[in-house]
Parts: C-alpha cells; structure tokens; sequence
C-alpha cells in the first residue's frame, strides 16, 4: 500500500507540468510565425511606403457656414425673398395642378375608366401622365408668354423679382378668367365670403379669390362630362342586366357580362379621339 501511495503524487505533478509545457508551446506559436512574417524571402522586390512625387493629392474645398446679423433693410427683405421662393418651389407641383387644367382631365379620365369597369388598365399613373402631356399641349401658348415676358427678363436681369411675379401671373389669370367667363358664380361667392366689393373686370378679382373659384369651377365642370360619359354605359349595364336576370343568371355578376361590350363599344367608335377631342374644345373655344 506504501509503494502505491508514493507513485500517484508523482503521476499527478507529471501531467500538470505536461499540461504547462504544452500551453507555453501553444503560446509561443503565434510570435513565431510572426517573426517569420517579417522576414522576407530571398529574390522578392522591397517596397517602400512613400509616395511618389508625381502623385497629385486630394484637395478637399473647406465649407465655410457662417451666421450674421442683417445690416439694412434690403438684407432682411433678401433673406424673405429668398424664403418666400423655396417655399413657392416646394409648392409649385400642385400650383401648376390647380391652375392649369390638369384637374379637369385627370378626373375625367378617372371616370371613363370606372364608367368602363375597368379596375387596373389603364393603371393611374398612365392616366395622370396622359392629363400631364395633354395640359402641356394646351397651356403651350400661356406657358411661352410667361417664359418670354417673365422668366427670360428675370434672368437676364431687365426686370425685378416683383415685376416677375406680375408678368407671370398675368396670363394665368386671364386663362382661369376665361374659363369662367360664362359662369362667374363661384367668382361671387368668394367675393362676398371676403367681403369684398362686386367686381367689374379682372383686375378687380384678387387672385386669392381667384385661384379657389377657377378650383371649384373645374371640379364642377369635371363632374358634369363624367356624368354625360356615365349614360351610355349605364345603358349597358342595365340591359346586359335585364337579359340575365330574364335567362335566370341572377348569380352572374351582370358587370362582367357588359364590360366587353362597353369595351367594343368604346373602342369602334374611337372613344379616346372622341374623348380627347372634347375635353380639348371644352378648354380651348
């Protein structure tokens, strides 16, 4: 029993130093390698980490921002000017929407495609850039005057931004004056709403009064050419409708049935000449 009793602390102290060993070996691995790394081998080419000279280098412009205190009057008019403008450029997309007649034809395109039954074709994005490219040909003329008297001058700088304003203004107004002309109650209702006098021509029309009445007055004149697309199609429906429920087809959707015929329809007689053409001369007279 003694002669077992002195051989196992021995076995023990000889595998922790075995297991000591082999660590400190694990250990010095890595600085091994990483002294061999360092060394090149024999025929490779130095290299060097300079640039050369013929190198031109980055140059970065330094942006400079600095805040100041107005001097006069004319700097603070500037900097409202200036703001004034931004905002009329984050706006001008639905500007140009409201006083062109853009509003007219993008509605009455959205009726023909529901009076068809149509639910995806056209998609709404090809029936807005179709209003888009028609408001373009027909405001062609207002849009040339306000470049030749307004935005020409301004930038080679015979006029004032004021006077811009005016210049481009003015056929603008007079085209939603135009459009009004035969129907000037909405012109009436805003007046009285801000108390204002009753008006003998245009010049005595604000154009803040202006710009909401020519609004409504679309939207009124939209209306009425959807309801006038809707009859003949209405028409359909109602007797595709009839003929199914007299065959006893009452669960057959009847808009199904009718929407090749309103289809055939709308095609043989050259419904989009037909309907471009009329919303052309409701615009132009």
């Amino acid at each position: 029993m003694s002669k077992y009793s002195t051989a196992v602390p021995w076995k023990k102290y000889t595998r922790r130093v075995f297991i000591f060993v082999f660590i400190g070996f694990l250990c010095s691995v890595p600085v091994v390698s990483q002294q061999s790394a360092n060394t090149f081998p024999q025929g490779s080419t130095p290299g060097t980490t300079e640039m050369n000279g013929t190198v031109n280098r980055l140059n970065i412009p330094n942006i400079d921002l600095r805040i100041t205190q107005p001097d006069s009057g004319n700097e603070v008019a500037f900097s409202v000017q200036l703001l004034l403008l931004l905002t009329v450029l984050t706006l001008a997309p639905s500007i140009l929407i409201l006083v062109t007649c853009f509003l007219r034809f993008s509605i009455v395109l959205n009726f023909i495609k529901s009076a068809l039954s149509l639910q995806q074709v056209p998609p709404t994005t090809v029936l807005n850039g179709i209003a888009l490219f028609m408001t373009i040909f027909v405001m062609w003329p207002v849009f040339t005057t306000i470049y030749t008297n307004s935005l020409k001058p301004l930038s080679n700088g015979q006029i004032s931004i004021q006077q811009a304003y005016t210049q481009a203004e003015a056929p603008l107004r007079v085209f939603m004056y135009s459009q009004m002309s035969n129907d000037t109650s909405n012109i009436s209702l805003f007046m009285s709403m801000a108390k204002l006098q009753r008006p003998r021509t245009l010049a005595d029309v604000p154009t803040y009064v202006l710009v909401p009445a020519y609004i409504l007055h679309e939207l009124t004149v939209a209306f009425k050419i959807g309801v006038l697309l809707y009859i003949p199609f209405i028409v359909i429906d109602m007797v595709v409708a009839s003929i199914l429920m007299s065959m006893g087809m009452m669960m057959l959707p009847p808009v199904q049935i009718s929407m090749p015929f309103k289809l055939m329809l709308f095609v043989l007689v050259d419904g989009w000449g037909l309907l471009t053409q009329g919303l052309f001369n409701s615009v132009i007279r």
